[in-house]
């Protein structure tokens, strides 16, 4: 196999504060690297979360975006040449305005996606109540924190993605 018969996919992580976007990267990547800053109850993602993966000949580079409205603009920049994405949901939390918006915008962006709901071994934790909350995607249960499944969710998801040829630069 050549460089060139390598594909290339580009999928963003998205969600709301405190949902495990940087945990995911972290656990799919451990040399990921984290644009973060101090805030009450630890850190944050103040620009972006980035990893990369090597599956067969397939790299995919993952992209986590920051939970917090005032960060929009970042999120239009880190999205653009995305071929997929995933909505990562703290399932120990109702369902929140914010995430509801991003999944109505990744819907009405036609851009392919998966739920990820997270944190589903926690005391407290709810997934069933985000039961067809998300239109036709697919849902699936993770922990953030566990490597073998999230890698397994995350490949199946890439490979419903139509891949690019290395040789596209959309990163």
């Amino acid at each position: 196999m050549t460089m060139a018969d390598e594909t290339k996919l580009k999928i963003v992580i998205f969600g709301a504060f405190g949902a495990g976007k940087t945990t995911l990267i972290k656990t799919l990547d451990p040399e990921s690297k984290h644009v973060e800053a101090n805030c009450a109850g630890g850190t944050t993602t103040v620009a972006l979360d980035f990893g990369r993966i090597q599956s067969y000949a397939c790299r995919i580079h993952i992209y986590g975006t920051p939970g917090q409205e005032r960060f929009e603009f970042a999120r239009e920049i880190i999205t653009k040449g995305m071929d997929g994405a995933i909505l990562l949901v703290d399932v120990t939390s109702p369902l929140d305005g914010f995430t509801r918006h991003l999944s109505n915008t990744l819907q009405d962006a036609k851009v392919p996606f998966v739920v990820f709901l997270n944190k589903c071994e926690i005391d407290g934790a709810n997934p069933d109540a985000f039961t067809g909350q998300f239109g036709l995607s697919e849902v699936r249960k993770v922990s953030a924190k566990d490597k073998e499944q999230c890698m397994g969710a995350l490949l199946q998801f890439a490979g419903t993605l139509a891949p690019r040829p290395n040789g596209r630069n959309h990163t």
